[in-house]
């Protein structure tokens, strides 16, 4: 369907068009625009001759005049219901499209097209729709341009299939590993999650004004400092200062404001008792006046009408949002009584007017209002998806055991996650089409000549009746054993959710990760640490190597398995062809180049372990140091490295200069190992200045460099431009730096720079 309206043409400009199409809309019509009500999938029903839609969308289209937009029309997964024997097939994904809009083009007067919202959190989260590594094994490649071509794939998918708006992990950070989500960020550090944050949302919505028919618009989720929960548990407060919001929680929001993001999406939490969702000076003061954003920002799930309480009732929250710069809700009452608040003087019609007039730019920008864009699209992505491919997986200890040697005959793979093909998916995936996704099982057993034998031996979280005893004996057979463990995210069809689709209920025990699965202990599970050494026991002494590969969504304890086992490695949520991945890498084929994105911790008591906190005068316990159990930034590959020490500093340099990336220092790398390999070059900084704790380190820039056995290159690695450790800072300071190969560098031999910083803009005045 298109648009057909003589008042609207292509030779309109944007501005002549929403603005004339915003004065000929009647109230209700600008609040239909604001409300994003419907689950798309619960109103179209699929028949044995095609798609049938639901009354209901119907008359809610008549009643609203339009829609403004329909969430989640393609999604199947476990809380929809959604699956292959119900749901919009791909095939017919662009068509059911089309039906859609034309149907609410026919009992609407201004025909205005809805957006058609969808979830990528790290695919498409649609029947035959592509999956990424989720995305903290997409931080752990320390990669932009790995991060935005596969994104840039997934932006042609959704597009065609008739899409607008993807909605996006990048804005959360992982500083807390008891969190279940995440998985969902790009990590525990600012820079480099603002660096793979930028470059997803210019993949997805691709260069220029506009957004062609072969991109969507981006919706970045969440702000802000959900990552900073109290406890670690979903949505609970963020008991954080001003600073350390500036500093580490805002970063990547900032940087998707620079590649123009289409919009963002208000957290379900609140920051020193404000809930985003109704925080002014967030939505407005900082993301508009200051950053100049002129995207949407739609509420997250039913967080409107979470404010009603507080507020007074469903009408007061929906003008609470809407006064503090709410856009557009998602699945809210609250936003569909916005005449009533009207009608009561708790909202004008200026405030309405702004948030349809957004909504409206966005729907322009994406060539809804002029016709350019059609839904008629091809149902298949215009491009091949790349590979996935062990960039994202870290090594972390590795006694010889690895790459396997050949003539192997018997192989072992123990644990809850050695057959499993959903463990390797994560949260917010849809159904996989029958016989699809390589196991780690399947994997070696394609990959590798040996005789390949199985057992679980436990649950991810519980005990497998006679499991142990089972995994014992078959340890016993092998030459070499694979432990499979870590967590696992995936959803099962007849569990329980929450109105948001968030898990509801502890009673899987093969779910560990995900929404509504947050942890009070980050270690192994006591069943798995309890297979692992029966494992080890069983084997001890017999020359039996034993290769430990973590699946995970969070920066998940490895021990004991890490102490025990003659190699670690952690595969995060590698996707459906992981398995193979993970193969390919143990035998060789491949290198694992990833490195972590995370500090893991040894125990949830150690928490915080994040390598940037403040610097400490007594950092341990009468147990021992506080220091985490591998650090942010390691990461082995199969050859060895020096690293010289950091040369071309210059002894003074402006805030500008580094502000522009200006600023660098030359390192000179070896590759001492008989292996080509590649190497992430890191560097850390102390910001020292008068009146202000600084962080034990703060990652300043990195760069990939891949060498052949013994060659030896001198390395630039710049600072990044407006580095997140420096931010919101005023007055002159000394900035000392040191080059790693993690983040568990020591400054005793830093080299100095003094730095004239000055705050670069107001950026804290505003909370």
């Amino acid at each position: 369907m298109t648009m057909t309206d003589p008042a609207r043409t292509t030779q309109d400009s944007p501005t002549d068009r929403v603005r004339e199409l915003l004065a000929r809309m009647t109230t209700r019509e600008k609040v239909g625009q604001l409300n994003q009500r419907l689950f798309g999938w619960q109103h179209v029903r699929r028949t044995r001759t095609g798609y049938v839609l639901s009354e209901e969308l119907l008359a809610h289209a008549e009643h609203w005049g339009g829609i403004g937009a329909v969430y989640g029309l393609h999604r199947a997964d476990a809380w929809s219901g959604q699956s292959w024997s119900n749901g919009i097939a791909p095939e017919a994904a662009a068509e059911v499209t089309r039906q859609l809009q034309d149907a609410v083009a026919a009992v609407s007067r201004l025909a205005v097209p809805a957006l058609i919202v969808e979830e990528a959190p790290h695919g498409h989260q649609g029947l035959g729709g592509t999956l990424l590594p989720t995305t903290i094994g997409q931080a752990a490649t320390f990669d932009p341009e790995w991060v935005a071509e596969r994104a840039a794939a997934v932006a042609a998918e959704l597009a065609s299939v008739g899409a607008h708006v993807a909605l996006v992990s990048g804005l959360d950070l992982a500083r807390d590993p008891r969190w279940g989500r995440s998985e969902e960020c790009f990590g525990e550090d600012p820079l480099l999650a603002a660096e793979l944050t930028g470059a997803t949302v210019a993949a997805m919505q691709g260069e220029g004004e506009r957004i062609d028919a072969a991109h969507v618009a981006v919706v970045v989720k969440h702000l802000a400092a959900q990552g900073a929960a109290a406890g670690g548990r979903n949505a609970a407060s963020a008991v954080i200062g001003r600073r350390e919001l500036h500093e580490i929680h805002l970063p990547p929001a900032r940087s998707a404001v620079l590649a123009d993001a289409a919009g963002f999406m208000s957290a379900y939490n609140d920051i020193d008792g404000v809930p985003c969702s109704a925080n002014r000076d967030l939505l407005t003061g900082l993301l508009r006046q200051q950053w100049g954003s002129r995207g949407i920002v739609m509420s997250d799930m039913g967080a409107l009408d979470r404010l009603a309480g507080p507020a007074g009732g469903l009408v007061e929250a929906g003008a609470l949002a809407l006064n503090a710069g709410v856009d557009m809700s998602m699945g809210d009452v609250a936003f569909t009584l916005l005449e009533e608040a009207l009608a009561r003087g708790l909202v004008n019609e200026a405030a309405i007017d702004l948030a349809c007039e957004r909504v409206l730019r966005l729907k322009d920008r994406l060539g809804l209002l002029d016709g350019t864009r059609s839904v008629e699209a091809p149902a298949r992505p215009r491009f091949p998806v790349p590979p996935v491919d062990a960039s994202a997986l870290v090594l972390v200890k590795n006694d010889g055991a690895l790459p396997l040697p050949p003539g192997i005959e018997r192989v072992a793979v123990i644990g809850p996650n050695s057959q499993d093909v959903g463990c390797l998916l994560g949260d917010y995936v849809p159904p996989l089409p029958a016989g699809d996704g390589v196991s780690i099982a399947e994997g070696l057993v394609q990959t590798l000549a040996a005789e390949v034998r199985c057992e679980r031996g436990s649950m991810v979280r519980g005990e497998l009746p006679g499991g142990i005893g089972r995994a014992v004996d078959l340890a016993r057979w092998a030459e070499v054993v694979v432990l499979a463990l870590g967590g696992s995210s995936r959803r099962r069809y007849d569990g329980e959710f929450e109105d948001n689709g968030a898990a509801a209920g502890a009673e899987d025990l093969d779910v560990s990760g995900g929404e509504g699965a947050d942890l009070a202990d980050v270690r192994l599970p006591g069943a798995q640490r309890e297979l692992v050494e029966a494992v080890a026991e069983a084997v001890a002494g017999s020359g039996t190597r034993i290769v430990t590969v973590m699946v995970t969504g969070r920066a998940q304890g490895a021990s004991p398995a890490l102490e025990l086992s003659d190699a670690l490695l952690y595969a995060w949520y590698p996707g459906p062809d992981g398995g193979r991945v993970i193969a390919e890498t143990l035998i060789g084929n491949d290198e694992p180049a990833g490195r972590m994105p995370v500090s893991v911790p040894r125990s949830s008591a150690e928490l915080p372990v994040t390598y940037d906190r403040r610097l400490e005068w007594s950092p341990r316990y009468l147990t021992g140091p506080v220091s985490p159990e591998t650090p942010f930034g390691a990461g082995l590959g199969y050859t060895s490295w020096t690293l010289g020490p950091v040369e071309g500093v210059p002894a003074a340099a402006g805030i500008e200069d580094v502000d522009a990336g200006r600023v660098g220092v030359r390192v000179r790398v070896t590759n001492t190992g008989r292996r080509a390999g590649s190497q992430v070059v890191q560097l850390y900084g102390r910001l020292m200045v008068p009146g202000l704790a600084p962080r034990t380190a703060s990652l300043l820039g990195h760069s990939r460099v891949r060498l052949e056995p013994g060659e030896s290159r001198e390395v630039e690695v710049r600072i990044a431009p407006s580095p997140p450790a420096l931010a919101a800072i005023d007055g002159p300071g000394r900035l000392a730096l040191v080059a790693g190969l993690d983040s568990s560098v020591s400054f005793d031999e830093a080299v100095e720079i003094d730095l004239v910083v000055t705050a670069a803009g107001a950026d804290s005045a505003a909370l």
